[in-house]
């Protein structure tokens, strides 16, 4: 079971409701991580489905503007987050445009699968690696880390 993150500026919510309900069998045996609305979205795009014998887990983190970037980026270094979809909205200004950057340079920095449009997602979604075990290799940090100040 992997930990997958789904995130969606307004703009793109409607496309990552639509590749949910297109991937819903693949997403089905692993854990969902969504921030705010993007939660409460992908939960109704994927109700009708759990009637069917299916149940997905689905964590509703806070809205991204209200920290749930920063409780998904906490997430990302505490090693609890294995994809990471991000649908950012690249025309629109956003009022958090620097916490975007911080989960994105977070998810970099852990090496974290992470798709910013529909087509690396499908990509990510069909890959064999999906439903194995993998673990990013991660650089080494401790010449930073045990730098001299």
């Amino acid at each position: 079971m992997k930990n997958i993150a789904l995130v969606a500026h307004d703009n793109r919510k409607p496309d990552l409701i639509d590749w949910v309900k297109w991937n819903w069998e693949e997403l089905i045996s692993h854990r969902l991580y969504c921030t705010g609305t993007t939660g409460k979205l992908v939960e109704e795009a994927l109700k009708n489905k759990q009637g069917k014998g299916h149940k997905f887990e689905i964590i509703k983190l806070k809205s991204g503007p209200l920290g749930g970037d920063q409780q998904l980026g906490a997430l990302i270094a505490e090693g609890k987050i294995d994809m990471f979809i991000f649908l950012w909205d690249p025309m629109t200004p956003q009022p958090h445009d620097v916490d975007v950057k911080a989960l994105l340079r977070i998810s970099a920095l852990y090496n974290i699968p992470t798709a910013c449009n529909r087509a690396t997602a499908d990509f990510m979604i069909s890959s064999h690696l999906l439903n194995k075990d993998y673990k990013p290799i991660l650089k080494d940090y401790s010449e930073y880390l045990e730098r001299d100040i």
